[in-house]
């Protein structure tokens, strides 16, 4: 349902009306924003408003989309945007940058909900070289990060992503992945500042005692921990996060290994393990199938024009022409030049008794690391660039989308086999789609499967194909004992649902928590399949018809 009113100027608008919220609510919250951020700040056209949905969400669809846009510049809007919401009791949904697209991007969980966009609030506020970290907004990307660090002539190295476009604090929250030694186990934030449920202001860890020095060095207080509640949750909107950094090490390897046979993923991944273990490899190394290195820089129709997934005889075809195999593993050797080619000898020797198996690395100075050409081995140097982003264009480069499941698998090779074969299964015979692998070695013991459907976003039943598998891989993974690491918009829920030990006893907790720091349910509700109370019965209804 939609509402329409008639602004100052005399234009007449059309604001999609959420679900509970009365059109008297609704203007009169938009009122209020415009008051408090200017009506330029407050975007309620249907122009402006298409960079805030889903972007691999076919047009027709609307499954999440706002009703208004926030574009707040500081903290103290930011408090008053939440004690409006709160007086209205208007739902919001909070972003850094929004640009996590394969997992909903800007868009809200809730239909109509009034979207607080942070991309405004993206300073740099303060590089430390001689304890190594900075301190961020939620709307500084991984490019203003690095370049603020070049431009200030430090001797740091940070940990990015592959796509530099996004939010620094916004992929820590959501438990989003990088590659330099900082972002194994997400160890890079510490100490925030947080906007909570009721405008209220809060500092974690060392930060709650007034310019406490160590706010961003300790990742503790005094008493329980509370970073880790504003991670994945609706809790809180985090207006500025510590981002540890490391020094700028002397000599810097790419590492690539390489495998022929599909099954021989076995021996690598527990070759890699006991690397893991003993911290010759350390950081976050990622594994990539075929098809996956293939999209990076080629395109489907280059390979093959048939219906269904790609045969397995042209797959092998695209590694021996592209030289990728059937797997390669990509990793980084930090330090002294000494230590570091020590360990790539070990790596060598260790992962070339799988027979077969290729093993070969690009060696610099970790200060030449911004001269290298392959745009891989840039961001496992942590120098952010978009490149990654042509791996999105396999079906189409108009209209490219992906969607996926990322199952948390122990680090074994039987492990990662038994997860590999079901997952292709589904996206292969359930979508009819290539079966594309990233999988990212978050720490010693454990991997992230990410199984990726890429697909034609202009295809509107291909992309219900791909949707519906997605759904499938998670309930399917979960059977098999494997749970997600985090969620697309489309399957908070249903993920959630699959974390059911003792009758849901962590989702019931998480419920108690949510009732009492946000008790009128407005912060980004359905995040990560977190309801408010007024709200559960309705989403709980909405997973049993699902299925």
């Amino acid at each position: 349902m939609a509402v329409a009113f008639t602004e100052e100027m005399g234009s007449e608008m059309t604001m999609l009306l959420p679900d509970g919220v009365s059109e008297s609510a609704l203007l009169g919250a938009h009122a209020a924003f415009a008051e408090l951020l200017g009506a330029d700040r407050v975007l309620t056209e249907a122009a402006e408003l298409a960079e805030f949905r889903d972007p691999f969400e076919p047009a027709k669809w609307e499954l999440f989309v706002p009703s208004i846009v926030l574009m707040p510049v500081s903290v103290e809007e930011v408090q008053g945007i939440v004690r409006i919401a709160n007086q209205f009791r208007v739902p919001l949904w909070t972003h850094g940058q929004g640009r996590n697209n394969a997992y909903g991007g800007a868009a809200p969980r809730v239909k109509g909900a009034v979207t607080i966009s942070l991309r405004n609030m993206n300073r740099v506020l303060e590089i430390n070289e001689q304890l190594g970290y900075a301190v961020v907004e939620p709307g500084t990307t991984w490019l203003q990060l690095y370049e603020a660090i070049q431009a200030g002539g430090h001797e740091l190295m940070m940990s990015c992503t592959d796509l530099g476009w996004g939010s620094v604090v916004g992929n820590a929250l959501d438990h989003g992945l990088t590659y330099t030694p900082y972002g194994q186990d997400f160890m890079m934030a510490c100490g925030m500042e947080v906007v909570l449920g009721d405008g209220d202001l809060l500092r974690t860890g060392m930060g709650a005692m007034p310019d406490n020095p160590a706010w961003h060095l300790y990742k503790r207080g005094l008493g329980p921990t509370l970073d880790q509640l504003f991670m994945q949750s609706n809790f809180g909107i985090v207006t500025r996060m510590g981002v540890w950094l490391l020094p700028m090490p002397d000599t810097f390897r790419a590492v690539w290994i390489r495998v022929w046979k599909e099954d021989d993923v076995v021996a690598l991944i527990d070759t890699l393990r006991v690397l893991r273990l003993d911290r010759t490899i350390e950081g976050v190394p990622v594994l990539y199938n075929t098809l996956l290195a293939a999209a990076g820089a080629t395109k489907r129709s280059q390979w093959y024009d048939g219906d269904g997934p790609i045969p397995d005889e042209i797959i092998d075809r695209i590694g021996r022409e592209l030289g990728t195999g059937r797997f390669t593993l990509r990793c980084g050797l930090f330090g002294d030049e000494t230590v570091v080619d020590y360990n790539y000898e070990k790596v060598k020797r260790a992962f070339e008794r799988i027979a077969g198996a290729d093993v070969w690395s690009t060696k610099c100075a970790g200060v030449d690391i911004p001269k290298l050409e392959n745009f891989s081995e840039l961001v496992a140097g942590g120098v952010p660039n978009l490149a990654a982003n042509h791996q999105t264009f396999w079906y189409s480069e108009e209209h490219g989308g992906h969607i996926g499941a990322s199952p948390v698998v122990p680090l074994t090779g039987e492990h990662f086999y038994r997860v590999h074969k079901l997952l292709r299964k589904t996206i292969e015979e359930e979508a009819g789609l290539d079966h594309m692998v990233g999988v990212p070695i978050i720490n010693a013991r454990s991997l992230i499967f990410i199984g990726d459907i890429t697909y034609d976003v202009g295809d509107e039943e291909q992309a219900r194909r791909a949707y519906d598998a997605a759904k499938l891989m998670v309930g399917r993974a979960a059977d098999a004992g494997y749970g997600e690491y985090r969620a697309h918009l489309d399957t908070m829920d249903l993920t959630q649902a699959t974390y059911s030990f003792n009758d849901g006893a962590y989702l019931r907790f998480v419920e108690k928590i949510k009732d009492a720091v946000d008790p009128n349910g407005v912060l980004s509700p359905g995040k990560q399949g977190i309801w408010p109370r007024h709200m559960r019965a309705a989403a709980k209804a909405a997973l049993a018809a699902e299925g």
